[in-house]
């Protein structure tokens, strides 16, 4: 049997309770039921300090930073759940991309992203659901040499949107965010199969 795709799923938020941590493990569903294998990771297990060019000269690469930066090189593909704060990607997030992308002595040039596929997904308490923060990771992550999917899918108001068990109140919704995980694992079934 061909090894089974291996997907890293996280959401950009730190915060108990997140919208995007329970959006991002209705998409690991769909992609295990499809044959993925997938490890989640909460961000908030991994603190980082801010970016720094000099704490990076004075100190190296973080342990937390390192360990994620492993994580990515270990799976084929990822998958996550973006907040948008003022219409953007959360610090956070971009704080561990910024971090990940650091290359230790002797690493390739963005070691832990080159050649990855993605799949974004976003959950918003506004009317938007996070699309415009989706937009920015999706050029971030491809100028990063990550290919990221087309489809992708953003869950306004996200306060009503979830019911008690994490799951969305929306079947549709809900069918809609499992079929991205889905595809996912599709498409890096097909890259590696």
């Amino acid at each position: 049997m061909p090894d089974r795709p291996r997907i890293l799923a996280f959401a950009g938020s730190a915060r108990e309770g997140s919208f995007n941590k329970m959006l991002v493990r209705i998409a690991a569903t769909g992609a295990e039921r499809t044959g993925a294998v997938v490890t989640f990771i909460d961000l908030y297990d991994l603190p980082m300090p801010l970016y720094d060019a000099d704490l990076e000269s004075a100190n190296g690469i973080p342990a937390n930073a390192i360990k994620f930066k492993s994580l990515l090189e270990e799976n084929d593909g990822l998958l996550i759940a973006s907040p948008e704060n003022n219409s953007t990607i959360s610090a956070l997030l971009k704080n561990v991309i910024d971090w990940a992308s650091r290359a230790a002595p002797g690493d390739p040039p963005l070691a832990g992203f080159d050649g990855k596929v993605a799949a974004v997904i976003a959950a918003s308490t506004g009317a938007l659901g996070g699309i415009r923060g989706l937009a920015q990771l999706r050029a971030l992550l491809e100028n990063m040499r990550v290919m990221v999917i087309p489809d992708q899918k953003a869950i306004p108001k996200a306060r009503d949107a979830f019911a008690a068990d994490g799951s969305l109140k929306d079947s549709a919704a809900q069918k809609a965010v499992e079929k991205i995980g889905a595809r996912l694992a599709e498409v890096l079934a097909k890259l590696h199969g």
